[in-house]
């Protein structure tokens, strides 16, 4: 595989990690969050180890998380880098469209906005579908097994994460968000 695919990949991290880092300093004041060891645990941990599990191949050796489930082929690294540049941009055209609203962990803010615009029209956590596809093409690039257990891992991690968020929306917007709920879904438009 080229290594253009992976400087590409890189870049793409970088430029998400950047823009995140950079736009969660004017979110708005928190009012009510988890304490740092739950969230550490929950949201921070698994996500750790899903981008160590993306590592260097080197650090598995000979075991079978190294075993290929695709092709380590440009065709390959091209499709994977494509479907994280795009994962990329849902993400961060999603926290664009949050502004101040957005947050890290599962927290209500001071003068806490439902958004309903843009791409959250249809989907209702639109940067957790940008995440995954970012995930997703990072692992049709490594292309190892150890790959699909990353996506698994922070799927299922996103998914908890997603549902205390939802239980929180509707403590703080009661109908207008199970209305909003009826009306997108939360993952992937018309399926999930």
């Amino acid at each position: 595989m080229s290594q253009y695919i992976k400087l590409g990949l890189k870049l793409i991290w970088v430029i998400v990690l950047t823009y995140w880092t950079i736009s969660g300093l004017m979110a708005k004041k928190v009012e009510h969050q988890e304490p740092f060891l739950k969230q550490f645990v929950q949201y921070w941990l698994p996500l750790i180890i899903a981008i160590l599990l993306l590592g260097p191949g080197e650090w598995y050796g000979h075991s079978w998380l190294r075993e290929n489930f695709v092709e380590h082929s440009d065709l390959v690294g091209t499709i994977g880098l494509s479907i994280s540049a795009i994962g990329a941009t849902i993400a961060c055209t999603s926290r664009h469209i949050l502004g101040r609203n957005w947050s890290l962990s599962v927290q209500k803010k001071e003068d806490h906005q439902l958004i309903k615009n843009g791409i959250y029209k249809i989907i209702r956590h639109p940067i957790y579908t940008g995440l995954l596809l970012l995930f997703i093409g990072n692992a049709l690039i490594v292309g190892d097994y150890r790959a699909i257990i990353a996506v698994l891992i922070v799927f299922v991690s996103l998914w908890l994460k997603l549902k205390k968020e939802e239980k929180l929306l509707t403590r703080i917007f009661g109908t207008k968000y199970t209305e909003y709920q009826n009306q997108t879904k939360a993952l992937i438009p018309y399926l999930l």
